[in-house]
């Protein structure tokens, strides 16, 4: 494959975040070859929007990874699948966190297929995010990431309450890999980055509107 299916899907994908519409995976399957590429259709999008690379969504398998990285869209998506439930961190130039939030990712695809579609396309749409909604800041400081209690309510459904839950035990532990990404062609990393972290408990779909709460024991609650 040449770079001109990459710039093609690029060009795609901007048009879908301006105006709403969505691609078939079918059409663009032999597009992305690897996670090179994909990333490349992540930078061109936000490249082709404008978006400062100040928002990133981050998160891996497990302590040792696989990382997935990706810029996060300035303004939300009208249309969701669902949301997770994050926590997020500020970092400073050096990227380590200074700041820390109750974060909720909104979640959307520009694949007509969504969660569906191929690993390495829904990696090119940006890990399909859709928006960030951020509780209020607080200074950072470890917890007990892997016994804190948290509870998701969403409008129509029933009240999640669970213990722990996150993929890598510490929220932070996604940094050093972060880094890597956001600094690979060159850039510094911009003090007051904002990094989500990784699920907890997974995509939480929607039965109506994106409206609830999210609490975290030691971090309170954020009403969005």
């Amino acid at each position: 494959m040449t770079a001109i299916p990459v710039q093609a899907l690029i060009q795609s994908l901007v048009a879908c975040h301006r105006d709403g519409s969505q691609l078939r995976a079918v059409d663009w399957q032999h597009a992305v070859r690897d996670e090179a590429d994909a990333y490349d259709v992540q930078d061109g999008v936000a490249a082709g929007l404008g978006w400062p690379l100040t928002h990133w969504k981050s998160g891996g398998a497990g302590p040792l990874g696989p990382f997935s990285h990706s810029p996060v869209a300035p303004t939300a998506a009208k249309t969701l699948l669902g949301i997770e439930a994050e926590v997020a961190l500020r970092v400073d130039a050096h990227g380590a966190p200074d700041a820390m939030c109750i974060a909720v990712e909104l979640v959307a695809s520009r694949w007509v297929e969504g969660l569906a579609a191929p690993a390495l396309l829904r990696m090119a749409d940006c890990q399909s995010n859709a928006g960030l909604l951020l509780g209020p800041w607080q200074p950072y400081r470890a917890l007990d990431w892997a016994n804190v209690s948290w509870q998701l309510a969403l409008a129509g459904d029933d009240v999640i309450t669970r213990r722990g839950g996150h993929s890598l035990a510490d929220p932070a532990g996604v940094l050093p890999a972060w880094a890597r990404h956001a600094t690979r062609a060159g850039r510094p990393i911009q003090a007051g980055s904002v990094v989500t972290t990784g699920a907890w408990g997974g995509l939480h779909t929607l039965a109506g509107p994106a409206h609830g709460s999210l609490s975290f024991d030691g971090l309170g609650e954020f009403r969005f």
